[in-house]
């Protein structure tokens, strides 16, 4: 019985962690999503960077 409840709350606790860190993620991307549109509105052109450092591959 007793190991019941120990699974039981367990099970519930891991739910509860479930919820929170999908609930965390969510609220980054959120956060991520206002960033970019922020920076979209700006009326600066935009700034090209480059997909690849060029010191990527310069052996140094």
């Amino acid at each position: 019985m007793l190991t019941l409840v120990i699974v039981m709350i367990l099970y519930v606790a891991g739910f509860v962690f479930l919820y929170g860190v999908i609930r965390v993620s969510v609220r980054h991307a959120l956060e991520d999503l206002d960033a970019r549109r922020a920076e979209t509105l700006r009326p600066d052109p935009p700034q090209e960077r480059p997909f690849v450092p060029q010191t990527f591959l310069a052996g140094k």
